[in-house]
């Protein structure tokens, strides 16, 4: 008789290619599209699959994630990384895929938690904001660009120029870094455009320390 708390991911171990992927870029860049994509082509290939995402998330539907193309799938709201770990090991089944979006907005313990579900033969999917507002590298994503097998950075379309846009410029809202928002806050832009924005707007923090 197999005890529940084999099911646990401690125990996870051959169930398939365990590996770390990154879908990281701009907002409106359709990484959760991206995320959406690779979770379904696991799903037809018949590999259990999970889709978590923050509490700070509080667009779209609660137990959905939803690009901003409209595209969805069923996902579960968690508070933290361990909450994460804790779902897993409530489940009757093995889940062989982990998907994550806006990875950003989770605590420090996420690049360790994925590492230790990677390293037991589980494919865990990130995507999130490489950069905040200001331009600087966001939350946890530098870390776990730094672990990842593979690394998809996506870009959107430059509100200014048309061109290829790697900066979310906030429009409106306050200073904090976690602000969630849609078009109604953020505009994608190249460096250029995103410099001078910053600077129109009477911001003159640099963009890297």
């Amino acid at each position: 008789m197999v005890h529940h708390e084999e099911h646990s991911p401690l125990h996870y171990t051959g169930l398939g290619e365990g590996r770390i992927e990154v879908v990281c870029g701009p907002m409106f860049s359709g990484k959760t599209e991206e995320l959406l994509r690779r979770v379904r082509r696991a799903q037809i290939a018949a590999q259990p699959a999970v889709i978590f995402k923050p509490a700070a998330d509080t667009r779209y539907q609660k137990d959905q994630v939803t690009s901003h193309n409209a595209s969805a799938l069923p996902s579960v709201t968690v508070r933290s990384s361990g909450d994460i770990l804790e779902y897993l090991r409530k489940q009757p089944r093995l889940f062989t895929v982990v998907a994550i979006d806006e990875a950003q907005f989770f605590d420090a313990e996420l690049p360790a938690t994925c590492v230790s579900l990677a390293n037991k033969g589980v494919r865990i999917i990130a995507a999130g904001l490489d950069l905040d507002y200001r331009g600087k590298p966001f939350g946890v994503i530098p870390e776990l660009l730094a672990l990842a097998e593979e690394v998809t950075k996506l870009h959107a379309v430059c509100m200014e120029t048309g061109r290829p846009a790697h900066f979310s410029h906030r429009i409106a809202g306050g200073n904090s870094t976690v602000e969630v928002g849609e078009k109604d806050r953020y505009i994608p832009l190249t460096r250029q455009a995103f410099v001078e924005a910053r600077r129109q707007a009477g911001r003159r923090e640099p963009l890297s320390e």
